[in-house]
């Protein structure tokens, strides 16, 4: 059943990331597909991050995906 907040005009689907820091990222994108970014980052070559959009700034970050702890719908 989809959310209804999500329906919403305006309504952007975010996703919290944790790092071994401590520090938390909100994401652009739904839980899902920032994990499957991490995921292919851990798959491809050494040292391979994961670029993601951070949510109201609009910055583009380089996730080092081997000191993500948690990813979690924000």
């Amino acid at each position: 059943m989809p959310d209804a907040a999500a329906s919403e005009p305006g309504h952007r689907t975010a996703t919290t990331v944790v790092v071994i820091t401590g520090e938390r990222y909100e994401i652009d994108g739904a839980p899902a597909a920032v994990e499957e970014a991490i995921v292919a980052a851990s798959r491809g070559s050494i040292m391979q991050l994961a670029w993601v959009t951070e949510t109201g700034s609009g910055r583009t970050i380089g996730i080092n995906p081997q000191h993500v702890v948690a990813v979690e719908p924000s």
